[in-house]
């Protein structure tokens, strides 16, 4: 699923393609077992017809919420915005604990586990519930679907030494032979993501969170000058610390908060409802809870050094004098000349800089420091090979490092030589 947002059409296409494999699974097989009276033991009984139709249902409807429930939306009344924690520079808003900005639906939303392309909606603290309802629905309709085709597999081993003509014919064959590989790769693949979801919702940490604890975890196993005093980029010196994941309350706790009840009766209902997020800065999705772990509240995602570290020097590849393309303007041939093979010297050393960095290896830069392995925040991967924007993340923490003036052109660099010229004069 990581990474899978960013296959072209994916956004237009997997809901109509999810409801296609819907349709395909549920009233193909029925017709198939109704039609093909050669495949035994024919069509399905009473009991059997009722049961899977009644999870047909339970999952069309739970996978309707599950795309169509707004993922929240942060809405500040104040004219006058004080924040004391992270700030979101996309929304020009503050981003409250657990939030996270998607690029896809283009807003910070709460509580923010990934963004699903097959439901083309953030699975968040208000689309949980409808996610995690979809996610047993579905399963429990492929293992009753598994369970019927296992009957007519059954019963062609059974009919295994009579002649041919005796038994299922090659149409039914094949339909079969389609069912049961369909079933069987959505079966295996939705049996994985409900094991990942139900974690999150025992745990109470999302994807995203789960992310973040292994970075941490890498950078304390890593140690060396990661332990060290940092200074950001405000000057502010500041030393690793070992941090506890904070939001994990308890085991009924958590499952109560992510449902947004305690009732466990409405936990699996389709009809049940989701946490609304609160107002005005205060309740749910604002502030959650924390165990008490840590030495103070708030201390999660934890810093990362590396990320303070690039934070607190300029860039290597955006450094560019412009005054001295300016003044080269104005030299001879000769020393024109020169002075291009100078700045060709410091464009090498910049590009073995920045390919130091890109392919994650020690080696000595610029600045005298040597780039751990894995230094780059955004450049970063689990042991899975995922990184933030694989879950539909556009976090600022992830946001490349550009220049605004990278490439102007020498006509632009002319004017503004005339312009220096005449503010010379007066």
């Amino acid at each position: 699923m990581a990474g899978f947002n960013d296959v072209p059409m994916v956004q237009s296409l997997a809901v109509p393609a999810v409801c296609l494999l819907i349709a395909f699974l549920g009233y193909g097989s029925q017709l198939v077992f109704r039609y093909s009276k050669t495949l035994q033991p024919g069509p399905l009984s009473d009991s059997e017809t009722l049961l899977f139709n009644t999870l047909l249902v339970l999952l069309w409807i739970t996978y309707y919420r599950a795309v169509s429930t707004d993922p929240g939306r942060y809405i500040f009344t104040d004219r006058v915005i004080d924040a004391d924690g992270r700030w979101c520079n996309k929304c020009n808003a503050p981003k409250p604990p657990r939030a996270h900005h998607c690029r896809v639906c283009r807003r910070c939303v709460p509580k923010m586990d990934h963004h699903c392309p097959w439901t083309k909606n953030c699975v968040s603290m208000t689309t949980f519930p409808h996610f995690l309802r979809f996610l047993v629905y579905a399963n429990i309709s492929l293992w009753t679907l598994g369970y019927l085709l296992w009957q007519r597999l059954y019963s062609i081993w059974e009919a295994r030494n009579l002649p041919a003509y005796l038994g299922p014919s090659l149409p039914a064959l094949i339909a079969w032979a389609m069912l049961s590989g369909t079933c069987f790769l959505t079966s295996l693949a939705l049996g994985i993501i409900l094991s990942t979801t139900v974690r999150s919702w025992l745990f109470n940490c999302t994807m995203i969170e789960g992310w973040e604890i292994d970075r941490h975890e890498a950078i304390a196993e890593r140690g060396g000058r990661d332990w060290w005093d940092v200074t950001d980029a405000d000057g502010k010196s500041i030393r690793f610390e070992k941090v506890e994941f904070p939001y994990d309350i308890g085991f009924f706790a958590n499952m109560a908060q992510a449902m947004g009840t305690s009732n466990i009766l409405l936990w699996l209902f389709p009809f049940a409802g989701n946490p609304a997020l609160g107002k005005d800065g205060k309740g749910s999705g604002w502030v959650w809870e924390e165990n008490g772990f840590n030495r103070a509240e708030g201390m999660w995602p934890p810093p990362d050094p590396d990320k303070l570290r690039h934070a607190g020097r300029p860039w290597p590849a955006a450094a560019r004098d412009y005054d001295a393309e300016l003044r080269d303007l104005d030299l001879s041939p000769e020393d024109a000349k020169r002075a291009f093979q100078q700045r060709q010297e410091q464009d090498l050393r910049r590009k073995r800089v920045l390919m130091a960095e890109l392919e994650e290896v020690d080696e000595v830069d610029d600045y005298g420091e040597a780039s751990a392995a894995g230094g780059a925040r955004s450049l970063w991967v689990n042991s899975d090979g995922e990184r933030l924007r694989d879950y539909g993340v556009d976090d600022d923490d992830d946001d490349e490092i550009a220049a605004d003036d990278e490439d102007v052109p020498l006509g632009e660099l002319l004017r503004r030589r005339k312009v220096l010229g005449k503010d010379g004069q007066e």
